[in-house]
């Protein structure tokens, strides 16, 4: 007997409309996205630090991280910078447009390894916007957490990302923000050098009891990886999520490839751990 089964095909996308767009910084937008289908709105569940898919037909596919939290379910959010064709075509859409979709893909971080523990989340640059999704799930589920520190450093106040959000959060009581720019202006009037001066301005920790996350560009990883190391924070628990040239999504085209790693599927994060054993993952 022939069983008709539907057969979810991975490479189809899903028909997502715009709700909601604007610009962070120049050249910088953020995006509310929700399946059409409802259902599928609703019951869509990913994890901090995964990405999806976007697509226009005709014009390409590429991924972009998650930005929003799984804690507030029904819309994704999105901060996109526009360096190309698909980018481009995008920033060109209005609300209530359609675009697509498929995902999510890939790990995420570990969120069960940080419950009941104090949580570092270091961002450089456009590295905040998958660090905003763990962030505000931290927020939206705070008892689960002991103490926050938030440390974002950017080049200048005008490539501060998320400003008046992230400057609304700096006034709870439950979450120490610290802010940094490389070149300040005028009325910049938090701290001013590299992300990693600002390690200074934390408090004495328990390591053992201590998790740390870091998204940045390449050459901040290193410097903030000292740091988390000289505070002799384990090195499995330090995650940092990498961007390697994705395409497929899962795993079967190779152009994410390391040894027998898929970043799409292994990753985006990974361990600082993991990092010691693929050199080439930093």
């Amino acid at each position: 007997m022939i069983v008709n089964e539907q057969i979810d095909n991975p490479f189809k996308p899903k028909a997502a409309r715009i709700v909601r767009h604007y610009d962070l910084i120049k050249d910088h937008r953020f995006f509310q996205i929700r399946h059409i289908d409802m259902k599928k709105a609703m019951s869509f569940t990913y994890n901090p630090g995964q990405f999806i898919m976007v697509s226009i037909p005709g014009v390409g596919e590429a991924p972009f991280s998650i930005s929003s939290t799984p804690s507030r379910p029904g819309i994704l959010e999105l901060g996109i910078r526009k360096v190309g064709k698909l980018t481009e075509a995008l920033f060109k859409k209005k609300d209530n447009d359609v675009i697509y979709i498929r995902g999510p893909y890939g790990n995420g971080f570990k969120l069960d390894q940080m419950v009941n523990k104090d949580l570092i989340i270091v961002a450089g640059g456009l590295g905040v916007i998958p660090l905003r999704s763990i962030l505000y799930y931290v927020l939206d589920n705070r008892d689960q957490f002991n103490r926050v520190f938030f440390l974002y450093g950017t080049r200048s106040p005008q490539d501060f990302l998320f400003k008046t959000e992230f400057f609304q959060i700096k006034k709870r009581d439950d979450i120490e923000c610290m802010y940094s720019v490389d070149r300040p202006d005028k009325d910049w009037t938090e701290n001013v050098g590299v992300v990693t001066k600002l390690f200074k301005e934390l408090p004495k920790i328990d390591p053992k009891e201590t998790n740390a996350v870091v998204v940045g560009p390449p050459v901040m990883y290193k410097f903030v990886i000292d740091e988390f190391l000289k505070l002799k924070i384990p090195k499995n628990q330090i995650q940092l999520s990498l961007e390697r040239r994705m395409k497929c999504g899962i795993g079967k085209c190779g152009h994410c490839a390391i040894e027998h790693l898929y970043t799409c599927m292994d990753g985006p994060v990974f361990t600082y751990w993991d990092t010691l054993h693929f050199r080439e993952l930093i």
